[in-house]
């Protein structure tokens, strides 16, 4: 009896050493595990930054390249449109911007100048103030001894100056809008033209003679499209601030007449 009861306690001691050590070797396992899962998370982490960087690089590289393909002929000239397009749409919005005038604040302003210093106080204020609005005023309070009939005809005709003062340059814009395109698509005719000759000149139509005029002759047409898109988005922003501040004008040459007829009295 004593040796089955020495033989149980030694197999129960060996099973526990057994279920021990493999629940060691499973917490090892587990650790393992966790330790190649963070490192494969840290690789694919440093992959995909590596991807999003050569992507980003590529895309650069890619415009370069297709630009240098399309030809330096047209695509020379497209890009001096969007240069010239560009320089002329930024200068007329500053300009446009300095000429924004807030006319309320500059109408009480000479009103008030008006009823207490008179003419030449109301001219001093429109000379200190910038913007086409003041010119105006300054221009009728300047012939408002002549009557404010003679008043009333130099703020319009001096309105009409202004308005030609704010669309200068305004056209060139437009024509490069126009042209740009335009020379997109000649440069994908001159391209299907050289492709034709190629032809011609192999007696057989193979995609790798018509692969390279083919493609000058998209990537100009592209290229002219994208320079229209940019330079149309300015000229909108350019006209809509045009006609903003006309309407300021003639609102501010309405409450002009009115604020002389008031003081004629």
């Amino acid at each position: 009896m004593k040796r089955v009861f020495s033989i149980l306690v030694i197999t129960a001691v060996m099973a526990l050493s057994n279920l021990t050590a493999q629940a060691n070797t499973a917490t090892l396992m587990t650790a393992n595990a966790a330790v190649i899962t963070a490192v494969q998370d840290e690789a694919a982490d440093e992959a995909a930054a590596t991807d999003d960087e050569a992507e980003s690089v590529s895309f650069t590289q890619e415009l370069k390249k297709r630009f240098i393909e399309g030809g330096p002929g047209f695509m020379g000239i497209v890009l001096l449109c969007l240069i010239l397009g560009l320089a002329i749409a930024i200068e007329r919005i500053i300009y446009l911007n300095l000429a924004t005038t807030n006319t309320t604040k500059l109408a009480q302003d000479v009103e008030d100048a008006l009823n207490s210093g008179g003419i030449e106080a109301a001219k001093e204020v429109c000379r200190n103030t910038r913007g086409p609005v003041a010119s105006i005023y300054y221009q009728g309070l300047d012939r408002v001894d002549e009557g404010v009939e003679a008043a009333e005809k130099a703020v319009v005709a001096y309105g009409g100056v202004q308005m030609g003062l704010l669309e200068k340059n305004v056209s060139w814009v437009s024509l490069f809008i126009a042209l740009a395109p335009m020379l997109g698509f000649m440069g994908t005719v001159i391209g299907m033209i050289q492709a034709f000759d190629k032809i011609e000149a192999a007696g057989d139509m193979q995609p790798s003679l018509v692969a390279g005029g083919i493609k000058v002759a998209l990537l100009t047409t592209v290229f002219g499209l994208i320079v229209a898109i940019i330079l149309q988005i300015f000229y909108n922003y350019i006209i809509a601030k045009i006609d903003s501040i006309v309407n300021d004008m003639e609102d501010a040459s309405i409450t002009l007449i009115d604020m002389l007829v008031r003081y004629k009295k």
